[in-house]
């Protein structure tokens, strides 16, 4: 092993040691760590015992009988209800989550916190692999600086962090040529859980044509079949669920709902914080019809872009790393996403290393915006920056912007080197 090799080996080490620990630090401290999955764990539960996942009392009685009470706290009570009580989940993702929701709380979330770790351990070693060998030194800096601001990926218990880490897994395999079916595997299991998460990454592979395709469409295709087992399964506690899961979504989203993006809740601000632009666009006027249509005008001309380069370029691998490199934060920015969903800017990572090595003046460029977004939708930041502000009302507003504008600035980077460049001379052939 290269000195070279071994210094970028002990970087992703590093950052994975500070990942466990500042996750698992968060939880413990954190009275609302692991509630994101305390929603999934007792929808699902719900849905074993014939209760009604999608109606909030059904659920409140499941949990009450196994906890008492909520927490004495009024604030911590008040979130939890807001959470745990009003499902937003997929009955794909209940239907995933059942086998844990047999098991006790404490068991389950163990075992659901160490299944995100390993996933995204494992994300970012395959990541790493595929530039060990030529420039593993900004490999492993990067994902060193990405694993150490992911510790609320791992605390809040969110599905983000399996169907980020899967996503990942699913395209080095696709990418390597290697474990092809564990990939597809993966690709499923994360569409069926978080499709605004997954279905980017689906989407490239789809567009790229040739074996890549058929591989979208394998996971597409075990996506239905789970999909049509979960429906089966939660009807029959939950005949209407449909309408009721729209209901939930809808309350969430109003006025001083815990997934409204605007001015007048706090649940999409601070640590966490959506970073959608609509975000920024509801402090112009805060009306859904608005901002929503505002960031779709926005974000439409880069994804079309996008979708015609891919349709377009076909497949080689450089391309493959610019092109999911741009739709990772592309993808962030016309629909709801917190800054768990953006560790999937993992992506990023090869693109902005290919960049580093071949050329100097877009390798600098592709570095600090790369590193902008990474820190700028992480934990370690706000942390201090809110603690430093004590929350002041400035300061939350303040919060809103950079995370949006660093992913529109590193999206656009990207979208425009995927652009411009062309497969390599000596790529591969894809296989029949």
């Amino acid at each position: 092993m290269t000195r070279a090799r071994l210094d970028g080996l002990q970087m992703l080490v590093l950052g994975c040691v500070f990942f466990i620990a500042i996750g698992v630090m968060m939880e413990i401290t954190n009275p609302l760590g692991m509630t994101d999955f305390e929603e999934i764990y007792y929808a699902a539960r719900s849905a074993a015992h014939h209760s009604d996942p999608y109606v909030p009392d059904q659920v409140a009685a499941v949990y009450k009988a196994d906890n008492g009470s909520l927490p004495a706290d009024t604030g911590v009570s008040h979130t939890k209800r807001l959470i745990i009580f009003i499902c937003s989940n997929l009955p794909t993702t209940l239907f995933l989550v059942a086998p844990l929701a047999a098991l006790p709380w404490k068991i389950a979330a163990a075992i659901w916190m160490m299944l995100i770790a390993t996933a995204f351990i494992v994300a970012c070693f395959l990541v790493w692999k595929i530039g060990a060998d030529e420039a593993p030194r900004i490999y492993g800096g990067l994902l060193c600086l990405l694993l150490v601001n992911s510790g609320l990926f791992l605390c809040a218990g969110n599905t983000a962090g399996l169907v980020v880490s899967l996503s990942v897994i699913a395209v080095c395999c696709f990418l390597r040529d290697r474990l092809v079916i564990a990939g597809v595997v993966c690709l499923a299991i994360a569409l069926a859980m978080k499709p605004h998460d997954a279905g980017a990454v689906w989407l490239y592979f789809l567009l790229v044509g040739g074996v890549h395709r058929k591989r979208a469409l394998q996971s597409l295709a075990l996506t239905a079949l789970i999909a049509v087992a979960a429906t089966l399964w939660v009807s029959h506690a939950a005949p209407h669920w449909y309408q009721e899961l729209h209901a939930n979504l809808q309350a969430a989203m109003l006025p001083g709902g815990r997934d409204n993006p605007g001015p007048t809740t706090q649940g999409g601000r601070g640590i966490g914080m959506i970073i959608s632009l609509q975000a920024i666009l509801s402090l112009i006027r805060d009306n859904a019809t608005f901002y929503n249509l505002t960031a779709y005008i926005l974000c439409a001309p880069l994804a079309i872009l996008w979708c015609v380069k891919t349709l377009r370029s076909g497949f080689s691998p450089r391309l493959a790393w610019f092109g999911l490199a741009a739709i990772s934060a592309i993808a962030m920015l016309p629909v709801y996403h917190r800054t768990y969903d953006a560790r999937l800017l993992v992506l990023a990572v090869p693109a902005c290393a290919m960049l580093w090595k071949e050329q100097r003046a877009l390798g600098r460029a592709a570095f600090l915006l790369t590193i902008a977004a990474i820190v700028l939708t992480g934990d370690i930041f706000w942390i201090v920056f809110f603690q430093i502000t004590h929350y002041s009302g400035w300061a939350v507003v303040f919060g809103m912007f950079p995370a949006p504008i660093a992913l529109l600035a590193l999206g656009g980077f990207y979208l425009w080197v995927y652009s411009r460049s062309a497969p390599t001379a000596n790529a591969a052939p894809e296989k029949p």
